[in-house]
């Protein structure tokens, strides 16, 4: 196969990206190791920041997200046993989240691209300008011009590089989340983030019917210790919320958090878009938000090299970067303040205090947290398309 961009991965990254490329008549060919039914089905983020509602949007992919979204104007800080809501629309001039499933977006991402995805690959292996794959017991080779990571913090791309091309730098949290998805009714319309002295707790949805809860624990934590009871038992007491109904657990599993950023983000023809190149603790919910970003800027970079103006594709790693620390430092701040870390003391505690006194009751404060959670703007745009 011969083609200008190989994409390795078919999640958010992966797809928004072919969905640029494509729209710029960049021929692409996306390659897959898990199947379709896999990637629509496995349960991540649920956030959707007001810079990536407005892209899908903008190239027309945001019909059903627009449907079945849940629109959210500003989220609850509950501590000391109070709840305080945050104001997105009164903080920054209107701007909101969206709650939509990732997996929901993979369909609608799925459903409209006309590149091929290949899935169910194996054995795959980047050599410079050539990808090669098994793909239904045959040996297949795509030639390129560029190839794009798309595939993760445990796929092939980053792992392909030579020792010592990249810079890492990683933080490892001492906690991790027990998330469950439930069958209940939301106990508030909007997201609840709790801090209390037995840990962080977060309330969100996936829907009127369904709800995804979350749990501060320990990392080495196993799920045989935390029957159901158990679990709503301190869902109960570290929300705080009357409304909290109980329901079926159907599933669930815990996540460790961790931040984690190489640098730089390209090497040769090969681009580290999404987790392949970053991870940011959930805390902040920007994952997925941040992955759709290194997508916008690479096919920017890509649309203007073929354009005639290679100098923009050589910018990407640093215009990435620049807006991936500033989200690990709002997702480093966010988990700080919420959760009860290891290593810390009575004056530590009082000083993250003295802070969500000061988000709750300065607006300067306020909006730095708002404007931050709906998203940063994205380092290129995208209307010169």
């Amino acid at each position: 196969m011969r083609t200008q961009v190989c994409v390795i991965g078919a999640g958010p990254a992966g797809l928004t990206l072919a969905h640029l490329l494509h729209r710029q008549g960049i021929e692409c060919v996306v390659i897959e190791a898990q199947s379709q039914a896999h990637i629509e089905s496995r349960v991540r983020a649920g956030v959707l920041e007001q810079p990536t509602v407005d892209l899908l949007t903008e190239i027309g992919l945001a019909d059903r997200l627009r449907r079945e979204g849940m629109l959210h104007h500003g989220i609850n800080l509950r501590f000391d046993g109070a709840t305080h809501r945050i104001d997105f629309a009164e903080l920054t001039g209107g701007q909101a989240i969206t709650v939509y499933a990732q997996q929901e977006l993979v369909k609608d991402l799925i459903a409209s691209l006309a590149p091929p995805i290949l899935f169910e690959v194996d054995s795959v292996r980047v050599d410079d300008t050539r990808v090669s794959f098994v793909h239904e017991g045959v040996e297949r080779t795509v030639d390129c011009d560029f190839v794009a990571g798309c595939d993760g913090f445990h796929g092939v791309s980053r792992a392909s590089i030579p020792t010592g091309a990249l810079s890492a730098y990683e933080r490892v949290y001492p906690c991790a989340w027990l998330g469950i998805l439930a069958r209940t009714k939301p106990a508030a319309e909007e997201l609840i983030y709790a801090r209390h002295p037995d840990g962080f707790a977060l309330h969100s949805m996936r829907g009127p019917t369904v709800t995804r809860q979350y749990l501060q624990v320990p990392p080495d934590t196993s799920l045989t210790d935390w029957p159901d009871d158990r679990i709503w038992a301190a869902l109960s007491r570290r929300l705080g919320e009357p409304g909290l109904e109980q329901g079926e657990i159907f599933d669930r599993g815990v996540t460790a958090l961790r931040s984690f950023v190489v640098e730089p983000m390209r090497h040769g023809s090969l681009f580290l878009v999404g987790d392949s190149a970053h991870i940011v603790p959930a805390t902040g919910a920007k994952g997925l938000n941040l992955a759709v970003a290194d997508a916008v800027a690479l096919s920017y970079g890509l649309g203007a090299h073929y354009a005639g103006t290679p100098d923009e594709l050589a910018k990407y790693s640093a215009r990435c970067l620049r807006r991936v620390w500033q989200v690990q430092h709002f997702s480093w701040w966010m988990t700080a303040l919420l959760h009860n870390l290891t290593g810390t003391d009575a004056f530590d505690e009082r000083l993250r205090h003295a802070e969500l006194d000061r988000v709750v009751a300065a607006p300067s404060a306020a909006r730095n947290l708002a404007e931050n959670y709906v998203g940063l703007p994205f380092a290129v745009g995208w209307s010169w398309r």
